[in-house]
């Protein structure tokens, strides 16, 4: 019967599936009842993540391949927060820090509130708004739109719209201005209001402790039993994941680079720490530490709104990430980044890798090869440093090539402490060298500068401009007169005009123009001359009476007009030829690099204004205003003081002053002060004179000039007057190799000269300058022949103390008044002035009341003087010009000081500092290029 049924294909299949039902029954239940432990620990204990793996930085290597940046390993703290359940986040925040803390490393703490040293609570915010302002001399004001008037008026910025003068701002060196224009709010106020609607505190005016409270209790829910400092290290690491948005598949990166103690705690610890993931990443390497830090620049955290939107919003950049913030690696910050990879991997509830999945790899940045050459580049910051320090206690600098006592006239320079060196190749713009000192490690900012490393690069003395700064790149960005170096351009004007450089001028020592007297650097020294010069000479021996005469296109020696036409136009034209009045084209701190500085009627004027608004700015208060014309305030004074300033290039009549100060509402007896100080010792200032072509003629006066526009200058002496952008970039190129994109030298033009052989006699001028004139004695012993010249730049003015209020306080005796009665007045005159912001810095407020006291009182007396500027700059060899050198020390006094870095420089470019059996071929392939 059984077998009849078989015979049915229905049957069959029947049976066939009720055998499948129960043999699948049969191991669900073996695997769910009899090995279902097995799997269900298994499963438990088996987590997939994505890790990701960032790509190395790009190199940066110099112009023939010697690393200056590159990468190296370190050890990262991540911590995904999908894999971390809401009642261990806590416990798991505050051991990581803990452990890091234990072993000193450092970890990204973004979280901006902290406890001060007195144990209060505080926004960083706020106190970063209250130490700029307190750098700014600005404590008092609590108003963006008048700090910004104040900072615009005391940078003498002629310009009133708010743009114009904010793009003036960037190009002052280390001044930032943290107030948007847009709202008229402090930065640093809008960034704490974001942060606190991001976490829906809608009262902004919220105290830090008020916003901690609403923070640990209501958003993040920290239990009671842990204290506020340690509540705090667990907001840190929260306040990272919270940054991470909607990307909490992206692990938060916690801390980088941490030390191997670190990395063993936690491994030890990672069952206790669910989420926590220790990752190897690149860093940002510099082997090199110091050198060219200006070149390659600093990195740092994206925290700025216009980095926000750039990198984040736009690029897709982690909020974790480090961008560069200056230099090549900030202006090449897309081509170095890189293409993150990622890793899908499945690990134990330990932490420990059973098996990868599948992987992504990272895409190198590019490598950017620079023009700079790493040799010379190290010599040049080296020999300077040394040639500094030196100099600054009036020693002996001495190399196989030349001997120098670096005393200026028997004294030491103690303040030479800053100055640069910019060296290019003539024949194609490319700078091998670019050096400043002082300098910083860009591997400070790798993984994040520290607060106290940050505080070691702040200058002791802010108050004085010419204190060493180790971040200012002093070679873009500090423009100043050129003194004698300018000469030649002089020199060629005439040469061009028709003059003769075989025309000799007698010296007379000095030339009287009204009440000044213009003199020779020899007269003014030792009351001697340097008798009868043509122009070779004149370069030579820095004569000022042969440029004087010839920039006035009149021959004082004789008391006639030269046989040529020269006037400021001509003089200006020949000075805009070798770019003197443009930027250089460098690739780094483009907008920060300071354009020329040409002088002119318009810049005359401008700068006129300017001083003069500073002036009534100090003088006049709303007590010089007559009540019964006007409503005396603040703002009504600035309309006012801003109307007198108008009137420079109009200079009324004394009388119309008068009577306009009058109907403008400023008092009667006020109104004839003011209208003397405007009228005699502004507006007639105002129009160019004579003794403004004096002051041109030798690189004084409003000229300014950086090291760059500087050395590019000499180039184009050199070269035959080709002018080229100068450029630190020679090519960037893939990591295999397959993009290359190169960036060749760009010839702006062929500067238009009548007469080109001209060149030659401004070049011999600069080689005597070398061989019998003022630097000859550096190079007696050199035996490359090379063309140079001497500059020094007077830099007016006291250099300020640390403290104002202590020095005043110093010398009251010397100043004939007690203390008691400058105290009750300076407390006196702040009350009476509280609407004016001056007043209430109390320097200010104190040296007014001193002037009370004692009109006559000369308070900057016992303040030191700023030393000159000193210039050298040239190029090398001389028959076969290849390389453009500038060399600027700030307060160096001479000229000559510089030239041994100089010769230095040369001798390293030229392979003299070779071994001997290397030497004559190092000389023979230089000469050969």
């Amino acid at each position: 019967m059984i077998f009849k049924k078989l015979k049915d294909r229905y049957n069959i299949i029947t049976l066939i599936f009720i055998i499948l039902l129960i043999v699948i029954v049969f191991r669900l239940a073996t695997i769910m009842i009899v090995e279902g432990e097995q799997y269900r620990e298994e499963a438990e204990n088996r987590i997939f993540k994505t890790l990701p793996l960032p790509a190395p930085r790009g190199e940066i290597r110099d112009r023939y391949g010697r690393l200056i940046a590159g990468n190296r390993p370190s050890f990262t703290v991540q911590i995904m927060k999908s894999e971390v359940v809401d009642e261990k986040i806590n416990e798991v925040a505050l051991n990581i820090i803990e452990i890091l803390e234990k072993n000193e490393d450092r970890y990204h703490d973004d979280f901006p509130i902290i406890f001060t040293e007195e144990g209060e609570f505080a926004f960083t915010y706020d106190l970063d708004l209250q130490d700029w302002k307190e750098r700014n001399d600005l404590l008092e004001i609590d108003n963006a739109k008048e700090a910004f008037e104040i900072l615009r008026r005391r940078y003498n910025i002629e310009e009133t719209d708010p743009v114009e003068v904010q793009q003036q701002f960037i190009k002052i060196p280390n001044l930032s201005v943290p107030i948007s224009i847009l709202h008229w709010k402090f930065t640093d106020e809008m960034r704490k209001e974001q942060w606190l609607q991001s976490y829906n505190i809608q009262d902004l005016e919220v105290t830090a402790k008020g916003a901690f409270e609403i923070i640990r209790n209501r958003i993040y829910r920290i239990p009671e039993e842990y204290s506020d400092i340690e509540a705090r290290k667990i907001s840190v690491v929260r306040e990272q994941l919270r940054k991470q948005g909607y990307l909490q598949y992206q692990p938060a990166r916690i801390a980088q680079d941490i030390s191997q103690a670190s990395v063993t705690a936690i491994e030890e610890n990672l069952l206790d720490l669910p989420g926590v993931n220790i990752a190897i990443e690149p860093i940002r390497y510099y082997p090199e530490g110091k050198m060219a830090a200006h070149i390659l620049g600093y990195l740092g955290k994206i925290s700025q709104q216009d980095e926000i939107d750039r990198y984040i919003k736009e690029l897709n950049y982690l909020p974790s990430d480090i961008i560069g913030k200056t230099g090549v690696e900030h202006k090449f910050e897309e081509t170095l980044k890189g293409d993150d990879g990622s890793q899908g991997v499945i690990v134990d509830s330990f932490g420990r890798l059973i098996r990868v999945l599948e992987r992504q790899d990272p895409i190198p940045g590019d490598t950017l090869y620079l023009t700079i050459d790493a040799n010379l580049q190290r010599v040049a910051e080296e020999t300077l440093k040394d040639v500094l320090e030196t100099l600054q206690v009036g020693g002996t600098y001495e190399t196989r090539w030349g001997t120098n006592v670096l005393l200026n006239r028997g004294v030491p320079m103690v303040n030479a402490t800053s100055g640069s060196v910019v060296v290019t190749d003539v024949k194609t713009g490319e700078v091998l060298a670019l050096a400043n000192y002082p300098a910083y490690d860009p591997n400070l900012f790798a993984t994040g500068i520290s607060m106290t490393d940050w505080q070691s690069l702040i200058p002791e003395n802010e108050r004085d401009p010419l204190a060493p700064r180790p971040l200012l790149n002093i070679a873009t960005n500090t423009a100043i007169q050129p003194g004698s170096t300018f000469k030649m351009i002089v020199g060629l004007a005439g040469l061009e005009q028709g003059l003769s450089p075989n025309y000799r001028i007698l010296d007379r020592g000095f030339i009287q123009v009204g009440g000044h007297s213009f003199g020779n650097w020899l007269w003014n020294q030792s009351r001697r001359t340097m008798g009868y010069q043509g122009l070779h000479q004149a370069i030579a021996d820095s004569n000022n009476f042969y440029f004087y005469s010839v920039a006035n296109g009149y021959d004082y020696g004789i008391g006639r007009s030269l046989p040529i036409r020269m006037n400021m136009d001509i003089l200006t034209d020949y000075t805009k030829m070798f770019g003197l009045n443009d930027r250089t084209g460098i690739e780094i701190d483009i907008p920060r690099e300071r354009s020329g500085g040409v002088p002119s009627i318009e810049n005359k004027t401008r700068t006129v204004k300017a001083m003069l608004r500073n002036h009534l700015n100090r003088q006049m208060t709303i007590n010089d205003l007559d009540e019964t014309i006007v409503d005396p305030t603040p703002e009504l004074l600035t309309e006012i003081i801003e109307e007198i300033v108008s009137w420079a290039e109009e200079n009324p009549a004394r009388s119309v002053i008068y009577n306009k100060m009058v109907d403008l509402g400023v008092k009667e007896e006020k109104a004839g002060i003011y209208t003397d100080i405007a009228k005699y010792s502004y507006f007639n200032q105002a129009r160019w004179s004579v003794a403004d072509t004096m002051n041109f003629s030798i690189g004084q006066g409003e000229h300014s000039y950086t090291s760059l526009q500087m050395a590019n200058y000499m180039a184009i002496l050199a070269n035959g007057g080709y002018r080229y952008d100068l450029s630190l970039v020679r090519k960037t190129q893939s990591y295999d190799g397959k993009n290359v994109v190169e960036y060749p030298p760009e010839l702006v033009e062929r500067i238009g000269l009548k007469d080109y052989n001209n060149l030659d006699e401004i070049n011999y001028g600069m080689n005597l300058t070398t061989v019998a004139g003022s630097a000859a004695a550096t190079f007696r012993r050199f035996p490359i022949d090379v063309a140079g010249k001497t500059g020094s730049a007077q830099r007016e003015g006291k250099i300020p103390p640390v403290d104002e209020v202590e020095y005043l306080k110093r010398y009251l005796r010397q100043f004939g008044v007690t203390e008691t009665a400058v105290e009750e007045k300076t407390s006196k005159l702040m009350e009476e002035n509280k609407d004016n912001p001056r007043y209430q810095d109390e320097g200010y407020a104190m040296r007014e009341a001193i002037r009370s006291l004692n009109p006559r009182v000369n308070l900057d007396q016992f303040k030191d003087d700023y030393n000159a500027y000193a210039w050298f700059t040239g190029f090398a060899p001389y028959e076969d010009p290849q390389i453009a050198i500038s060399v600027l020390i700030f307060q160096g006094g001479s000229g000559g000081f510089g030239a041994p870095i100089f010769r230095e420089i040369v001798a390293e470019y030229m392979g003299l500092n070779i071994g001997n059996n290397e030497e004559n071929f190092a000389i023979e392939s230089r000469l050969a290029r």
